[in-house]
């Protein structure tokens, strides 16, 4: 049966708060339900993602209201295009991750052992209330999978909401099917890190298994009202033939529509992966090609520098809506209200969730300290 209790597991000095989503089975291990790596704990144990440990015969989340660091980034950073453009979004994340990736480019946070690291514990209220300072939109969730620290991004979106913030998820969607439902209730936005389309690149890159990720991504589309985006790293030799991008594509018009953007995004050699090359550009293009031929209408290259592959245009008429120079914005030939858009030239309706005009973020990052 899954555990769904909450309160301090360790007293007020540890940060060790009781998890949720875990079940005692026969051998007398505690059984993490969150993500479908399934981990099995002995007292004192903890889980493959780090964060979530085996304390006083429960399963607590030992990273509660601790972050490896806040800042005030670009919404097209996480990469979202089609999410209150323009706009600025207070990012952070913790330590640990359920996948074991070998091209992490992240590792310094995702793989962290050192929670000592990390800054003192803030509350969700304080993160709140320093969007609304600091003139955010939107609080993201990233840097490493929220789905491990879910009752702290739960509990922080809660107060978000309270304060007309908005909040958004990274995620390789990588959760099983009660924690996604109480995930993603919280969430406006996710960028899901669609890692490959083939079980063999999940399982020997990075520790996992292609289909409950899937799963997540048609629950997404078909279940809730979260807008969100793809993104797709290509490395080379692993994961950028033109056969697997094609299928890949087709599957993602034909279970989830014309409608939801699709990054490509450039790797860099990293972590357990620095005999790979960087991915050229035509790689990219390449790939932005097959997409747009198989009928997904909002398609990006990411990580280079690419006006063209970064931009956004009307389906319809082929003019440029938005047009991107990195994370600053030039052309904006759209009308919008309600958090609707459409062509300014045509009238074809653009999906997404928009403001009636653009933010004027740009690309700056902007380091910030929250108090506790």
């Amino acid at each position: 049966m899954t555990q769904q209790n909450t309160g301090t597991a360790e007293g007020p000095d540890t940060g060790y708060v009781s998890g949720r989503y875990w079940h005692k089975i026969d051998d007398g291990r505690l059984q993490c339900d969150v993500c479908p790596r399934f981990c099995k704990l002995r007292e004192g144990q903890r889980g493959l993602c780090f964060v979530r440990a085996r304390a006083h015969d429960e399963i607590v989340l030992t990273t509660y209201g601790r972050s490896s660091g806040f800042c005030v980034d670009p919404i097209e950073k996480k990469p979202l295009n089609h999410f209150l453009p323009g706009t600025p979004v207070l990012s952070f994340g913790t330590a640990g991750c359920n996948l074991a990736c070998k091209f992490c480019q992240n590792w310094d946070i995702s793989k962290s052992r050192e929670l000592d690291r990390l800054q003192a514990r803030v509350s969700p209220q304080a993160i709140a209330e320093r969007a609304v300072e600091e003139g955010s939109r939107s609080v993201a969730f990233t840097y490493n999978d929220p789905v491990i620290f879910l009752e702290y991004a739960v509990d922080v979106a809660e107060a978000c909401h309270g304060h007309g913030i908005k909040t958004v998820a990274v995620t390789a969607a990588y959760v099983t099917e009660e924690p996604r439902e109480e995930f993603f209730r919280h969430m406006d936005a996710a960028n899901v890190d669609l890692k490959a389309f083939t079980e063999r690149f999940y399982w020997k890159v990075c520790g996992g298994h292609l289909q409950p990720v899937l799963e997540t991504i048609e629950y997404l589309k078909h279940e809730t009202d979260v807008w969100f985006e793809l993104t797709n790293l290509l490395i080379p030799g692993e994961n950028d033939s033109e056969a697997e991008i094609d299928l890949m594509t087709q599957w993602i018009v034909e279970q989830l529509g014309p409608d939801v953007p699709l990054h490509f995004t450039a790797f860099h050699p990293d972590w357990k992966m620095m005999d790979k090359p960087c991915t050229p550009l035509r790689t990219l293009t390449r790939s932005r090609d097959i997409a747009l031929k198989n009928g997904l209408r909002y398609v990006y290259t990411g990580n280079v520098h690419d006006f063209e592959g970064s931009s956004t245009y009307c389906h319809n008429c082929g003019d440029i809506l938005i047009g991107r120079d990195w994370y600053e914005l030039s052309t904006w030939n759209m009308a919008a209200a309600n958090g609707q858009g459409s062509c300014s030239n045509c009238g074809t309706p653009v999906a997404g969730v928009f403001d009636s005009a653009p933010g004027h973020w740009g690309a700056r990052r902007l380091p910030i300290h929250i108090a506790a």
